[in-house]
């Protein structure tokens, strides 16, 4: 599971079995449309499991999450993410 800051400073949440080859994607236009209109982006977190469908729940976790507690993730501030454990889409 990783987490991207695109060129606009919006942040692009994915999984893959190989980073490197994603990223590359990413950085070539070839990603996710989210990206391709945002470059160039930079990787700023990444996480890794032993089976891709433990990275991708991972993944849809993270997404739902507020860019105040992504970015706390990313700055491994793992005390302020109880504080911040309210999802956006939980508030609709």
């Amino acid at each position: 599971m990783y987490i991207l800051e695109c060129y606009d400073g919006s942040y692009y949440t994915g999984s893959t079995t190989d980073l490197e080859r994603r990223l590359q994607q990413h950085e070539n236009g070839e990603g996710a449309n989210h990206t391709k209109k945002r470059l160039p982006v930079r990787l700023v977190y990444f996480e890794e499991y032993p089976r891709i469908d433990e990275a991708f729940y991972r993944e849809k976790q993270v997404q739902g999450w507020s860019r105040k507690k992504k970015e706390a993730l990313i700055k491994g501030l793992s005390a302020e993410l109880p504080e911040l454990a309210i999802a956006y889409r939980d508030l609709r």
